[in-house]
């Protein structure tokens, strides 16, 4: 026997799991569910459909002053969001299909100096509005990226937040969005899914643009690195679904 052999036969006498389980732990393994299309659809989304779902059409930025509308405050309440998400100085948090940017606004004084908002969007047309704000109110901590269908253009393990408002359901490719994001989250990261509530009939929203927490929870469930750790249902028509990236040391 060699000297290996008999180290290796040490170390598994002193393991008290069993051998597979005092082995290097295995990547985790992402399952890709399929999209599909179907002969009746709502006209208000896309035909196709992801874990049961139909994808909503993306809102165009010619629609970007629904965004900043006054009655979005007491609609929406985002200041009650914004202090659910417990933001602290010197955080990069990323605002994914950021629109106008009326997150960022929110969020870029708490983070401070020491801190970065990335607007990342698809519609190059938003980030031009989100650049020109900041401009004229003199806002150096926000950064514009112009992201794909199918990535948001983030840093690998370089977030600690990523926010979606109102807009994952608009997401064409929402597997390889989700997969995208959770690389860029550091360990402990959040990713933070803000929808209008499938759930209750009284939030005035089409049905395509709306998502039920058991929705969220279900297509999450394809990124073995998340685990569900919150839901605030708190806000008027929204409820704010909070998944933490794993730290795969622990």
């Amino acid at each position: 026997m060699t000297r290996l052999s008999i180290l290796c036969l040490l170390l598994s006498a002193h393991c008290p799991l069993p051998t597979a389980h005092c082995r290097a732990a295995e990547p985790l393994k992402r399952e890709a569910p399929k999209y599909e299309t179907r002969k009746e659809f709502d006209r208000d989304g896309i035909n196709k459909f992801y874990m049961g779902r139909q994808i909503a059409h993306v809102m165009g930025f010619q629609a970007s002053g629904w965004l900043e509308r006054p009655e979005r405050v007491k609609e929406e309440e985002p200041e009650k969001l914004i202090k659910a998400l417990d933001l602290k100085p010197g955080m990069v948090v990323a605002d994914v299909g950021a629109g106008s940017g009326y997150h960022c606004f929110l969020m870029s004084p708490i983070v401070g100096e020491k801190g970065k908002v990335i607007a990342s969007d698809i519609q190059q047309q938003m980030l031009d509005l989100v650049a020109a704000k900041a401009k004229k109110q003199k806002v150096t901590n926000i950064e514009t990226v112009k992201g794909t269908t199918a990535d948001p253009k983030l840093p690998e393990a370089g977030v600690d937040l990523i926010l979606m408002v109102d807009v994952y359901h608009e997401f064409e490719f929402p597997f390889e969005m989700a997969a995208k994001m959770v690389d860029a989250l550091k360990p402990g990261g959040r990713l933070v899914f803000v929808e209008f509530r499938l759930e209750d009939e009284k939030v005035p929203i089409k049905l395509v643009h709306k998502m039920s927490e058991r929705q969220v929870i279900k297509e999450m469930g394809a990124f073995p690195e998340l685990e569900h750790t919150n839901t605030v249902k708190t806000l008027p028509w929204q409820h704010v679904v909070v998944f933490t990236k794993k730290d795969a040391k622990k």
